[in-house]
């Protein structure tokens, strides 16, 4: 009893999940509900695999470096989380428990760019339109890449399809658009019991999915409203992330199949294939040059500056004119600065050339007066440094 209860509510949540692996984790609910332990090889497998994972996690963190955040997503993804850890495979993943992994990404000055690393079947809908709707707000804050590494279907292709690029590698899959619940009517292996279960209930639909007894038309329409309201979600946001209109992602992008990588870069699932390695380096790529492109824009050549707003040779160059060409960066950099004395340097060698071919003339009548004009004049250059 107890067993087909757990079973029949584990069934009837809304899932964004390939249906094969509910189909193991159906199993694996069975196996909890009857107290039957896993057999040591079992234990064995689900003890490897959560090692492999945090062996992976911690490779790939470190792959990123140079300013990248790698943020694992792996296994079935859940609300709450190790709603599914006794599963050998990819194990689960916390919806909430991510959030806050990629908010901490967000507020840390050292981290550039963040990657969403994503190997998941998906999961429960619960927590997964609030965290895409996280991932696609802070696209303009960092940028943000997801990697289908190797498989990103259903709930994980909602999350990844948040980011501001997608990808996927060569031999991964990504899709499973759709969602789905199900029913189980045990009323028929009860009465081969000879158990006939009677329910009481308050609330008129209370009942309306209980596993005792086969769906009526009404409740099997709910089911299918709450189903297709789901999936109302699901095409908004990957039409939202992947900037195409929600008839292409209905009517094409596998239509409830996971596709294969080069497939889903003709449906424009994904924004190129390529391994892990190759996509760490092309992030690095693209954050050099953005800082590169953001220091020559923001911060304007100081010698060029000079130049440009130096006084016509024919003047002479005041300290107050001089002054205005370094007032607008008075924060460059050390080294800049550096390049803005040389530059002054230049432009007084040749305000001082000026002044004393304009004096030279008078230095025959008055040597004492020119030579007391050309000091001040000098002191006036020298409020520069």
């Amino acid at each position: 009893m107890k067993h087909a209860l757990l079973v029949s509510e584990f069934l009837s949540t809304p899932w964004a999940l390939t249906p094969e692996r509910l189909q193991v984790f159906s199993g694996v609910i069975s196996r909890w509900s009857q107290d039957i332990k896993p057999t040591d090889d079992v234990m064995t497998g689900i003890a490897a695999d959560r090692e492999a994972r945090s062996a992976r996690a911690l490779a790939n963190s470190r792959a990123g470096g140079g300013g990248i955040a790698v943020l694992p997503l792996y296994g079935v993804v859940t609300q709450r989380g190790n709603m599914v850890d006794d599963v050998s495979g990819p194990g689960s993943v916390s919806t909430q428990a991510f959030a806050a992994a990629l908010q901490d990404a967000l507020n840390d000055d050292t981290v550039g760019s963040i990657l969403i690393d994503i190997d998941s079947p998906g999961g429960s809908v619960y927590g997964v339109s609030e965290l895409a709707d996280q991932i696609y707000q802070a696209r303009g804050k960092k940028p943000i890449v997801a990697i289908a590494n190797s498989l990103a279907a259903s709930a994980a292709y909602w999350i990844g399809s948040a980011a501001s690029e997608l990808y996927v590698t060569p031999g991964g899959e990504v899709g499973s658009i759709g969602v789905y619940a199900a029913h189980q009517d045990i009323s028929q292996a009860l009465e081969l019991e000879g158990i006939n279960v009677q329910l009481i209930s308050a609330g008129k639909f209370k009942t309306e999915a209980s596993p005792y007894g086969p769906l009526s038309d009404e409740a099997r329409a709910a089911i299918q409203q709450s189903v297709d309201g789901y999936y109302a979600m699901f095409t908004k946001a990957v039409s939202r992330g992947r900037g195409v209109s929600v008839a292409q992602v209905r009517d094409g992008m596998g239509q409830g199949r996971c596709v294969s990588a080069t497939d889903a870069l003709s449906q424009d699932m994904v924004d190129g294939v390529m391994s892990f390695d190759d996509l760490v380096r092309k992030i690095q790529k693209s954050a050099r040059a953005s800082r590169g492109a953001s220091a020559s824009t923001d911060i304007p050549p100081p010698v060029a500056v000079a130049a440009a707003m130096a006084p016509e040779p024919t003047e002479l160059v005041t300290a107050p004119a001089v002054a205005a060409v370094v007032e607008p960066v008075p924060e460059i950099v050390e080294d800049v600065a550096h390049e803005v004395v040389a530059a002054v340097t230049v432009v007084e060698a040749e305000a001082n050339a000026e002044v004393e071919a304009a004096l030279e003339p008078a230095c025959d009548i008055a040597p004492a007066a020119s030579a007391n004009r050309l000091s001040a004049r000098k002191n006036d250059l020298a409020l520069l440094y």
